[in-house]
């Protein structure tokens, strides 16, 4: 590899660091090259992205270029950023995807890019790489593309013939924050943007399920791995409440397979409305927490955020055991009778422990014992519980039970 190569990889790779929506989740395995190919995203990898199952995809997260016309305020590859700038050209990020793959060193692509010239010129390099990958050189690894709103919607429909997932980033949580960080950016055009590309998901799906797509049964899939997007968190003045609520629309109206959170960094000679310091990393976490909470464990958002201050969520406790404190009358809940729904909602019971004690309870009333063997949040469950040879005996209505989870913070001394 050349030493100018190498820098522009070193340029590249690090400015990609601030995009968060590279899971590999979802994705099948390709069969548009025959049997014959390169590249594997049924294997296990070493690197950063994780699938459900536990499957680590090793990615080669880069972006096409760090130069860009737009000037978002927030972001440090921006017009008017002092930064270092490289470039690659199509031929040499294939390359370098097809060396690292023989080498072991990743089984798969995340592409971004700063927008040069134009969002179509640059959308149609990044559509070439993923073009030449599949079809001039057999790749079958996973590839996921960072499309861009702007562009012609048929560069984005081509993307999705060879890229396993798409994304679009909504940037900012509200029309607001985005008016006044990225005003060359439209939230009308990213929303159109994503319902294209959810158009022409559920199109595949309908297509496949009907079995009366005029095409070959060897031709690509539109997008198998679905879509997800990413949003700055501490950038603007939103609050939490606004942001799960921005989320909750996404996930309805976009069928989004995941929206990433990322909280915002600092960055060099930045505007004055920009905040000086980064959000704690705890609040990026909390987001999460609720995220999965109105997605998997059935809380509507109103009740994630009924316990949480001006909008803002408890950084101290996790968002599940801080709408159990706040609704105590639902507890305790008896492991042995209580339905699916209701242990899902008892903090440190997750979906597979609950799984564990729904098929557990059908052999036998279930004890503290038996319930130690299907949580590791044993001492976290106990007050909101009950079981054959246990009752909360009125823990739940403790003042002081916060504090158990959530202990004030000690003064270290010097000795």
């Amino acid at each position: 590899m050349s030493t100018t190569l190498i820098n522009k990889l070193a340029i590249l790779s690090d400015a990609a660091k601030y995009d968060a929506s590279c899971a590999s989740s979802g994705t099948t395995t390709r069969n548009s090259l025959g049997t014959a190919g390169l590249g594997s995203t049924e294997g296990m990898g070493i690197c950063h992205a994780y699938a459900p199952d536990g499957r680590c995809i090793s990615l080669l997260k880069v972006l096409l270029t760090n130069f860009c016309i737009f000037d978002c305020r927030y972001c440090i590859n921006r017009s008017s950023s002092n930064v270092e700038r490289a470039r690659f050209t199509p031929a040499e990020l294939i390359k370098l995807t097809l060396d690292f793959y023989k080498r072991n060193y990743i089984e798969g692509l995340f592409l971004s890019s700063g927008i040069i010239r134009s969002p179509d010129y640059t959308m149609e390099q990044m559509v070439e790489v993923a073009r030449a990958l599949r079809e001039d050189h057999g790749f079958r690894g996973y590839i996921h593309l960072k499309t861009i709103a702007e562009a012609d919607p048929l560069l984005i429909e081509k993307a999705g013939l060879y890229a396993d997932r798409l994304s679009v980033n909504i940037e900012l949580p509200t029309e607001t924050g985005l008016a006044d960080f990225a005003p060359e950016k439209s939230g009308h055009t990213i929303r159109k943007a994503m319902a294209d590309v959810k158009y022409k998901i559920d199109e595949q799906k309908d297509a496949d399920k009907s079995k009366t797509l005029n095409r070959s049964n060897n031709a690509p899939k539109f997008a198998p791995a679905g879509q997800s997007t990413q949003m700055i968190v501490g950038a603007d003045k939103s609050t939490d409440a606004e942001i799960i609520s921005t989320s909750e629309k996404l996930y309805s109206g976009y069928k989004m397979r995941r929206v990433y959170y990322s909280a915002f960094s600092p960055i060099p000679d930045a505007s004055g409305d920009l905040p000086l310091i980064a959000p704690p990393l705890m609040r990026e976490h909390r987001l999460y927490q609720a995220d999965w909470l109105f997605r998997f464990y059935g809380f509507e958002t109103g009740e994630i955020m009924s316990s949480a201050v001006d909008g803002m969520l408890d950084l101290e406790i996790d968002p599940k055991l801080a709408w159990a404190l706040k609704h105590r009358e639902w507890f305790p809940v008896n492991i042995n009778t209580a339905r699916k729904e209701t242990l899902m909602r008892v903090p440190g019971l997750g979906a597979i422990g609950v799984k564990r004690i729904l098929s557990a309870r059908r052999q036998t009333r279930l004890r503290l014992d038996d319930l130690a063997k299907v949580t590791q949040s044993f001492k976290k469950v106990l007050p909101f519980i009950e079981a054959a040879d246990w009752t909360s005996g009125g823990l739940t209505d403790e003042e002081n039970l916060r504090a158990r989870f959530a202990p004030p913070p000690v003064q270290l001394q010097l000795i």
